[in-house]
């Protein structure tokens, strides 16, 4: 078995358990054995955009601020720098402050429900902020890949401690940066969406990666976000698949072992890396020699 990545290397990490995302819940097995697992806490966060609500969502509780900036911000409701952002953590209340005042009422009693678990909500119109939006070109090597998911899938992470849970990873070339998790793989998106936002990180040379499926809201925030490429060891829809093809975005899924489809912006890949010299995934290889 490979050793587990060094989590100091990332801007941020995944958290492991033990800082109240997680708590041991008992129950018996199967056979009627005793058995303690630990299980994700998920909690609601109530997101205000000056005076206004906006949303409830249901989270595990961590980078509450960065999830209200990054996801009004997805949303297109962030046309005004950020003032402040204020956390209750006793009421569960994120507050986010502009210049000016704003009023979303129209936007927000419209709402679309995506195929997303959690959050998974867009306001409005989904292709809002995608007309005329082509993302530039940027490099992507095979081996940038191969690398990425191997050190992804080997960092100690929530995931592995408890499950039940997604999580996204903002990388650079074969570097990953920033590794967010929770209930729902939009929410971790949005998580690296507000750190962007408040580091002034520029997504033109970097790489997303999710454990999710690629559907069209994950496409649609990836492309607000300026990031070219979206990778996962996940499927595609076929919507998701149109909306990159559109705005020019990489979109390469079933990324597992030495395997992965490229279903758009295909000629942005250097096929730098031979595949049979990775490894292949174990439940992959096992379905193939079945067929």
């Amino acid at each position: 078995m490979s050793e587990p990545v060094d989590a100091s290397a990332y801007v941020i990490a995944p958290s492991t358990g033990g800082d109240g995302l997680t708590r041991s819940v008992s129950g018996r097995d199967h056979t009627g054995a005793k058995v303690a697992l630990n299980v994700v806490e998920e909690r609601p966060l109530t997101i205000y955009l000056n005076r206004q609500e906006i949303i409830t969502a249901m989270t595990i509780g961590d980078y509450p601020e960065y999830l209200a900036t990054g996801f009004l911000k997805n949303q297109g409701m962030l046309q005004e720098p950020v003032q402040a952002v204020d956390y209750d953590e006793e009421l569960g209340v994120v507050v986010v402050r502009t210049a000016r005042a704003t009023v979303y009422e129209a936007k927000v009693q419209k709402k679309t429900r995506t195929s997303g678990c959690a959050l998974g909500t867009v306001f409005g119109d989904m292709m809002e902020g995608l007309e005329g939006l082509i993302l530039p070109d940027a490099e992507i090597r095979t081996s940038w890949l191969y690398a990425l998911a191997a050190r992804i899938n080997q960092t100690p992470s929530l995931y592995l401690n408890a499950g039940a849970i997604h999580g996204s990873v903002l990388c650079e070339a074969d570097r990953p940066l920033v590794y967010m998790e929770d209930v729902g793989r939009h929410n971790a998106v949005d998580k690296i969406a507000g750190w962007m936002l408040a580091e002034g990180v520029d997504g033109a040379d970097k790489i997303l990666y999710t454990t999710g499926r690629l559907t069209s809201e994950m496409v649609i925030k990836c492309a607000i976000m300026g990031i070219p490429v979206l990778a996962s060891r996940s499927g595609f829809t076929a919507w998701g698949v149109q909306i990159a093809q559109q705005v020019n975005l990489t979109l390469i899924g079933r990324l597992r072992g030495r395997r992965f489809v490229c279903l758009a912006g295909e000629a942005r890949l250097a096929r730098d890396a031979n595949p049979e010299a990775v490894a292949d995934d174990p439940k992959t290889a096992r379905r193939k020699g079945a067929a």
